[in-house]
C-alpha cells in the first residue's frame, strides 16, 4: 500500500514539528526516518497512524484521502509506538488474542502462527505470564508478536532498534520485516542508530526541523557523499553546520 503526505504541518504549541511535509512511501520497501531528537520523526509517525491529526495538509493511502475516523483505512495500519499499547494484566496470550481479534485476524491458522513468531521471539515459556511481569525487551516482543500476527499492509515503528529487545528477538524482527516486503507490506521507521539504518533500509528519509532534508536510496546517498565510508554522519556534521 502505498502512503503519502501533501503539505502536512504539525505543531505542539509555538513548535512546528513537522513544516510543510509532503513525500511518498512506496509499497514493499523498508524506509527509515533519521533525524536528530525533536526532528518530527515520531510526529510523523502519529500523523500516518491516525493518533494525530495534522493541522494542515493530508495523508492519502493508495491515493484515498486518510482521515482518523476512517476505520477501514486504519485497519491497514498497525503502529508500534517505542513502548507498546498492551493490557498490563492481562496475559501475553490474551493480549495477542485481543489485538488479533480487534483487527479481525483471529480466523483460521492464526494459534499456528502465533505459536510460531512466539518460539520464534523466545516467548513461548512466557506465553501465560502477565504483561506487568515482563521486562522492556519482553514486552516489546509480546507486542511485536501481535503486530506480526495481524499483518497490516503498514507496519510503523518507533525506535524498535532501542526497545530493549535481545540479538535473539532483533535478528527475528529483521527477518520477518524483509519478509513482509517481499509480501508489498509497506515499513517505516524511526532510529538514532546509523549503523542500523544503512544496513536495514532500502530509503533514506532525513528529518530536520519539521522539514525532509533528504529522501533516497542509501546507493544514491553515497554516490553524492563526500565520505563515501561515512555517509549519515557526513549528512548528521552537515546539519550541525547549520545550526553553528
Amino acid at each position: 500500500m502505498k502512503v503519502e503526505l501533501r503539505g502536512v504541518r504539525k505543531s505542539y504549541k509555538a513548535v512546528r514539528a513537522l513544516d510543510d511535509v509532503s513525500i511518498q512511501f512506496e509499497a514493499g520497501q523498508i524506509v527509515c526516518l533519521l533525524g536528530p531528537n525533536g526532528a518530527g520523526k515520531t510526529t510523523l509517525l502519529r500523523c500516518l497512524a491516525g493518533i494525530a491529526a495534522p493541522d494542515q495538509g493530508d495523508v492519502f493511502f493508495d491515493n484515498e484521502k486518510f482521515r482518523r475516523d476512517r476505520l477501514d483505512l486504519r485497519s491497514h495500519i498497525y503502529f508500534m509506538p517505542d513502548f507498546p499499547f498492551l493490557f498490563w494484566e492481562h496475559s501475553v496470550a490474551r493480549n495477542i488474542a485481543i489485538i488479533l481479534r480487534l483487527y479481525g485476524a483471529d480466523g483460521e491458522g492464526a494459534e499456528n502462527r502465533v505459536f510460531e513468531l512466539l518460539r520464534d521471539f523466545d516467548m513461548l515459556a512466557l506465553a501465560l505470564r502477565p504483561v506487568f511481569t515482563l521486562s522492556r525487551g519482553q514486552i516489546y516482543k509480546a507486542g511485536l508478536t501481535a503486530m506480526l500476527a495481524a499483518d497490516r499492509d503498514i507496519w510503523l515503528f518507533d525506535e524498535p532498534f532501542a526497545s530493549g529487545m535481545d540479538p535473539q528477538g532483533i535478528d527475528a524482527f529483521k527477518r520477518h520485516a524483509r519478509e513482509a516486503i517481499r509480501r508489498g507490506r509497506t515499513i517505516i521507521y524511526s532510529t538514532q542508530i546509523l549503523d542500523v539504518a544503512e544496513r536495514f533500509s532500502e530509503r533514506i528519509c532525513l528529518i530536520h526541523e519539521g522539514k525532509i532534508r533528504a529522501y533516497d536510496t542509501m546507493e544514491k546517498l553515497r554516490s553524492r557523499a563526500q565520505d563515501k565510508d561515512n555517509v549519515l554522519e557526513e549528512m548528521f556534521r552537515a546539519l550541525r553546520e547549520e545550526n553553528l
